[in-house]
């Protein structure tokens, strides 16, 4: 079993990534922080409590809110990509004014924020070496993680592996050489990556490998249906759960349609950090010194990945080492197998659906 503290920014693809940290059957999902990024923080925090409404999330799983802004700079968001609340064109997802959702944003009246649900999460399930590691993943900017490992260094024995969606080799997708996580706060990327902690990078390299083609969306409405003819119509939803999620990957699908030219469908960056964590076998990955570059005029984010080793580097995961496994390949059909096993899992639990 996998112990999960999901960072999040949501997002159409954040989305996704909590349905598969409270699906996957081999992950324990400890809670769940924001950040902002996709949108502001307010509509972050509100995204993720529709979410857990949604999906059927543990009860007792509150959204913990982060920061506002990065580090340094100044505040960005993608409503070209994700619609100006972050979860443009969903379809069935309740308000976050709605009774379940307000339920998963307070706790006794009062929010928990997330370094202290973070560090209250991950002290009482590694207790002192007598428990389990905590795996942190991040599918947003990684503000709340910097400042988490600053402010909580005694901690970080509890800590088994940082896993985020970030960084690319070689390419960018928000500027010419950056990516959109990580060119949000590059400051709070590389104080993550100087941790001497494993750290586990899934790049956009591979994340744009995970499309979700007309067929895997026709076994998402409906299971039981074959595959709808090229320029037919798709089968109906058989569940609004399916209807919801498919409203959701629809508008996505059309961002990157008229933003970046994908034509066969959207990809699923940020839901392959759960599917790393419960299926590493899925992934190739090798290790490598990665950076991000700072003060660049025009590669400011960019993820530097040292794959001809001029760096000379110890064996610590920390500031002087090897930091991170960078993932370079991954299965796709075994993927979109545990995306669809997992809406199988929601389908039969979803408030969405009674």
């Amino acid at each position: 079993m996998k112990y999960v503290w999901l960072d999040c920014d949501p997002g159409h693809d954040d989305a996704t990534t909590i349905m598969l940290a409270v699906q996957c059957p081999n992950v324990t999902l400890l809670g769940v922080s924001t950040v902002h990024g996709n949108a502001s923080a307010d509509n972050t925090n509100n995204n993720a409590a529709r979410c857990l409404y949604a999906f059927a999330a543990p009860e007792d799983i509150r959204v913990c809110p982060g920061a506002h802004k990065p580090l340094i700079r100044p505040e960005r968001h993608d409503p070209e990509i994700h619609g100006l609340d972050g979860l443009g064109g969903v379809e069935g997802l309740p308000r976050a004014d709605s009774e379940g959702v307000q339920a998963r944003l307070v706790s006794h009246g009062t929010p928990i924020r997330a370094l202290e649900g973070m560090a209250k999460a991950i002290s009482e399930t590694w207790n002192n070496g007598q428990g389990s590691k905590v795996t942190v993943v991040s599918s947003g900017p990684m503000t709340n993680i910097a400042l988490f490992v600053s402010v909580y260094p005694d901690l970080l024995d509890g800590i088994e592996e940082f896993v985020f969606m970030g960084g690319g080799v070689g390419i960018g997708n928000r500027s010419a050489s950056a990516e959109f996580n990580i060119l949000c706060d590059p400051e709070a990327a590389q104080i993550v990556l100087d941790v001497p902690i494993k750290k586990t990078m899934i790049p956009l390299n591979v994340t744009h490998t995970a499309i979700v083609t007309r067929p895997i969306l026709t076994k998402l409405l409906s299971p039981t249906s074959s595959p709808a003819p090229i320029g037919g119509p798709l089968p109906p939803a058989t569940t609004p759960l399916r209807h919801m999620l498919s409203t959701l990957i629809g508008f996505f699908a059309d961002s990157y349609k008229s933003t970046f030219g994908f034509l066969e469908g959207p990809p699923l960056h940020d839901a392959l950090t759960i599917a790393y964590v419960s299926q590493p076998e899925l992934f190739t990955c090798r290790r490598f010194r990665v950076d991000v570059e700072l003060s660049g005029a025009h590669t400011a984010g960019e993820t530097v990945v040292d794959i001809w080793n001029y760096r000379s580097c110890d064996d610590s995961w920390g500031r002087n080492g090897k930091n991170c496994m960078v993932a370079e390949k991954l299965n796709v059909d075994g993927f979109f197998e545990l995306f669809l096993d997992c809406i199988e899992r929601c389908d039969a639990v979803s408030p969405l659906n009674k």
